[in-house]
């Protein structure tokens, strides 16, 4: 059984940074990419980035491309999000999730596993 656990997520004002992080268990975590979307209230889990199992490939929503930088430690089985220059249009809840052995990096039914998710609020 796989289970994923965010943390790292919090209060930070306009212009901040946070570094969240994903620890996974379960086997194999090195051998499946691994990506984080996004959900504000009212609106759709959005893509934010996604990271090949080797990090060889990182992948970026539009929205954060220049100010959002994914990366992994297989060794630690965690993934981590760092998100600098955040703006208030970046507050949601960030889930970490482990994308099928294939499939699109960006589509939501195509992760399998996902974790319960970790608030960011970013003050103006």
């Amino acid at each position: 059984q796989v289970q994923l656990v965010e943390s790292g997520g919090g209060l930070v004002q306009a212009g901040g940074s946070l570094r969240l992080s994903c620890a996974a268990s379960g086997r194999m975590f090195s051998s499946y990419y691994m990506g984080w979307f996004r959900q504000a209230p009212g609106k759709e889990r959005e893509f934010v980035a996604a990271i090949s199992w080797s990090a060889d490939y990182t992948y970026y929503g539009d929205s954060v491309k220049g100010r959002f930088t994914i990366s992994r430690d297989n060794a630690k089985n965690t993934v981590y999000l760092q998100m600098n220059s955040l703006k208030p249009e970046d507050t949601a809840v960030y889930y970490c999730a482990r994308r099928r052995y294939s499939g699109s990096y960006y589509v939501v039914r195509d992760y399998d596993y996902w974790g319960q998710g970790t608030q960011v609020t970013v003050s103006s």
